[in-house]
């Protein structure tokens, strides 16, 4: 069990996926974003898993849950600078992206 002074610590952000590409050096199907945090944190990337439960066109203006404060994760030459949550698919083949049911959020707003 963690105590909610742990929870503190760990910085969920709401962004906007701005890019999305294919990423076929990783080892599992995944796509590279972009995804914009408004003026405090500014553009990050990050590589998700989501190939399967999403496509390039949906994921494009997304707005997204991700930790913005662990540290760099390089994952072949690409660094993923935050990680995108989500849940597994009942599929088994992605994850489906955790994002607000409404659009009336400020990019950058912590999660509470």
């Amino acid at each position: 069990m963690i105590h909610y002074e742990d929870f503190d610590k760990v910085d969920i952000r709401l962004g906007k996926i701005i890019e999305v590409s294919d990423f076929p050096q990783a080892r599992k199907p995944a796509f590279k974003l972009k995804i914009d945090f408004g003026a405090e944190i500014g553009i990050k990337t990050s590589s998700v898993q989501a190939v399967g439960a999403h496509n390039k066109q949906e994921l494009l203006g997304m707005l997204v849950a991700c930790v913005v404060n662990f540290p760099v994760k390089r994952i072949g030459a690409f660094e993923s600078e935050v990680l995108t949550l989500g849940f597994k698919n009942a599929n088994g083949d992605g994850w489906i992206l955790v994002t607000p049911a409404k659009n009336s959020v400020t990019l950058g707003s912590r999660l509470q």
